[in-house]
């Protein structure tokens, strides 16, 4: 087995606009299968709707295409039928945190073994370029001419305390933290949220005139740091990447099969 083998290759040349950071993402995702030796047949990704959903039609094993900020309902009915199976979860920041928002925080305060993976480009990509949940305020959008004046959820603060037993950030640029991240993920034994900064030069680079995907990439870079870096005194506004919540706590599969040997045994 070999990443070109975890490939849907028909498909290709993809659909993701020249600069886009999510295929890095799949890019590393798929090392990561490839290195840690997952059986395709082990694993199931499901998505929703967005340009980061359009992740689940590349990879070579199981998948499910679902409905627009549905993707972790209908990939907790999989996991509760076949717990044996690794459920991936890609998403988009509208995707999951604005329709998406209640099933996502509902995943996180259940704790099921799913690895839910943001793919944080901050504007609504596929469907014209409007503001999300995480655009925050000053974000120039379609559905924001004039800038936006929401402020955005704090994708870490909403998981940790939502209950996810695993939250971790980085970005497109640090190409190596991405592996590191996703490899404790998908191994962790609960709900796990990463989430990956990612440039959308089409939309939110040109109407914001950050430049192409080298310069977000210099964004990312420059504009983050690890947990609890020395920077921080300097620059508070600095974004930290890293892993936030790391902690083993009763996984929902598990707890709801002792409810059925209990049932059984009690009839």
């Amino acid at each position: 087995m070999s990443v070109q083998d975890l490939i849907r290759q028909r498909f290709f040349p993809h659909l993701w606009c020249p600069g886009c950071g999510h295929g890095i993402v799949l890019n590393n995702l798929l090392r990561v299968i490839d290195a840690e030796g997952y059986d395709p047949y082990s694993l199931c990704m499901v998505s929703g709707i967005g340009c980061s959903s359009r992740v689940s039609g590349y990879v070579n094993f199981h998948t499910m295409h679902t409905m627009h900020g549905r993707a972790l309902a209908c990939a907790t009915g999989i996991k509760l039928t076949k717990p044996h199976l690794k459920v991936l979860v890609p998403m988009g920041d509208g995707d999951a945190m604005a329709i998406g928002g209640n099933h996502f925080i509902h995943a996180c305060r259940r704790n099921i073994d799913l690895t839910a993976i943001v793919l944080n480009n901050r504007i609504y990509g596929m469907t014209g370029g409007q503001y999300s949940p995480l655009s925050g305020p000053g974000v120039l959008a379609t559905t924001a001419p004039y800038s936006s004046i929401d402020n955005m959820f704090d994708t870490v603060k909403l998981a940790s305390g939502a209950g996810a037993s695993f939250v971790a950030r980085t970005t497109a640029f640090h190409v190596r933290e991405i592996q590191s991240i996703l490899k404790k993920a998908i191994a962790h034994k609960g709900f796990s949220v990463v989430e990956i900064l990612v440039g959308c030069p089409t939309y939110f680079g040109r109407k914001n005139k950050l430049g192409g995907q080298v310069e977000l990439m210099e964004h990312y870079r420059d504009s983050t740091v690890p947990i609890g870096s020395k920077k921080l005194e300097e620059n508070p506004h600095l974004i930290q990447r890293g892993i936030f919540v790391e902690e083993e706590r009763a996984e929902y599969c598990a707890e709801y099969a002792r409810i059925i040997e209990r049932a059984v045994k009690e009839q």
